[in-house]
């Protein structure tokens, strides 16, 4: 699998590409910058880009940015971004504005190469990556007026772990159920939302959108 490094820290960008090819990974470019980054996808797409979200020249949300743009030419391209800070806009415009093979992942966190890695090929698969940290961060941050209500434990429980990216299959593992039961949990989920099947609406991207605006 390809990859292109973006990160304005020479040491974390240069010790990134050693750990992805000792795991396997095939770095094909390095970038200090989100323009710089955008041309080394332009000359050569990868399979997924591994960026940073705050770059020069503001440190600001420059790795969003060079992302949207490299969505609008290389829609194939996975992106993969990371972060100091959990930072809940960020989370959100990622969601809302991407279709899929996207993630947004704590750099302090990222200490489980083997989660990483494959978190990354979740991405180039065209799932969305979201830390668990910020995922815990909204479960605390309950609202007087919450819209979830209506779910029970165990269906939040399912919420939380679906917004950190789990499939049905992934869900049943960490739950320790039957992939039947997910299926149960997920439907009831989707019911108590309002939120009834729809060719062009993807149910679960908009579950978990309600569950982060509202926590």
């Amino acid at each position: 699998m390809r990859v292109i490094v973006a990160d304005d820290a020479l040491l974390f960008r240069e010790g990134m590409a050693h750990i992805l090819t000792g795991m396997g990974f095939d770095v094909t470019g390095r970038a200090r910058h989100g323009a710089e980054l955008v041309a080394l996808v332009r000359r050569d797409p990868p399979d997924v880009v591994v960026t940073d979200l705050r770059m020069p020249p503001g440190f600001a949300d420059e790795g969003i940015e060079a992302a949207t743009e490299i969505r609008s030419f290389a829609p194939r391209v996975g992106l993969m971004l990371l972060s100091q800070h959990v930072e809940v806009h960020h989370a959100l415009r990622l969601m809302t504005g991407f279709d899929g093979a996207v993630g947004y992942l704590l750099k302090d966190r990222v200490s489980d190469l083997t989660a990483f890695a494959v978190d990354i090929r979740r991405v180039a698969a065209g799932e969305v990556v979201i830390d668990p940290e910020l995922v815990s961060r909204l479960v605390g941050r309950r609202r007087e007026h919450d819209p979830l209500a209506g779910l029970t434990d165990r269906e939040r429980e399912v919420l939380a772990l679906m917004a950190q990216g789990l499939t049905n299959a992934a869900l049943a593992e960490e739950l320790f159920v039957s992939p039947k039961t997910v299926e149960g949990y997920v439907r009831s989920i989707f019911t108590k939302l309002g939120l009834p099947p729809g060719e062009r609406e993807h149910r679960r991207v908009l579950a978990v959108l309600r569950f982060l605006r509202n926590h």
